[in-house]
């Protein structure tokens, strides 16, 4: 056996020499294959290298002025009066809608009124006491609207201390551009909330001489009958002081 394999492995050495020197082109494959793969192989080699080097992170340099305590107190108040502003907006529209509502039903109550002074003395009892019935109903949500509008004023007012106090604290700290930001938007709700108010006092104005016109209205209604005017103008004196 050992004879066999090695006169096999001897013919095997004699045919590749014989075919090295038949075929010259052969002699140099395998060298070639070796280097031509060596090339690249190095290049690759290279390259990742440079990758490895390229994601070592390098140490940034930081300026020590953005670090320090006048600098972080500057970016943490600019971060409150945003949030203060938000807050603001917020509850001025929540205001304004809420007068705008309260606005509305004060006019709806005049003229209620206005119509009940005009029909005074061409109805009947049913008819006055249906009338009276509507007036009634509109008083209430006029209370009801007044309510939530002082509830909501009381929340603004709030709101408006907090972003006038988030100023002030930019302004002192040095961060000058929140500090104008600041101050220009508290400006601006408070024009808004101004101008909406301007429209109540002249409704609540109307109302006032409305209830007015009815008393005058209702001394003249009955006139040959004293107790009669009386207890009505008590009735609408009493229903006037509580609308005030």
């Amino acid at each position: 056996m050992a004879a066999a394999a090695g006169w096999r492995a001897g013919w095997l050495r004699g045919w590749s020499a014989l075919l090295r020197r038949s075929f010259p082109i052969l002699a140099g494959a395998r060298s070639r294959c070796v280097s031509g793969l060596r090339g690249p192989w190095n290049r690759v080699s290279a390259l990742g290298l440079g990758v490895t080097l390229m994601a070592i992170p390098i140490a940034q340099k930081h300026d020590p002025g953005l670090l320090s305590n006048e600098a972080l107190i500057r970016r943490a108040v600019s971060l409150v009066t945003d949030s203060t502003s938000t807050l603001l907006s917020q509850t001025t529209y929540a205001l304004i809608d809420a007068l705008t509502e309260y606005t509305t039903s004060v006019y709806t109550l005049v003229s209620l009124y206005q119509k009940y002074a005009q029909l005074l003395g061409k109805m009947n009892s049913k008819e006055e006491d249906a009338v009276w019935q509507v007036i009634i109903g509109a008083r209430v949500e006029v209370t009801t609207k007044q309510q939530e509008y002082l509830k909501l004023e009381s929340r603004w007012r709030t709101a408006l201390r907090l972003s006038e106090m988030a100023a002030e604290a930019a302004y002192q700290s040095g961060a000058d551009q929140a500090s104008v930001t600041a101050q220009n938007h508290i400006q601006l709700v408070k024009t808004q909330v101004q101008e909406i108010r301007q429209l109540l006092q002249k409704a609540e104005t109307k109302l006032a001489e409305a209830q007015t016109e009815e008393l005058l209205k209702l001394k003249e209604e009955d006139p040959l009958h004293p107790a009669s005017q009386q207890e009505s103008c008590e009735a609408a004196e009493e229903a006037y002081l509580r609308e005030d």
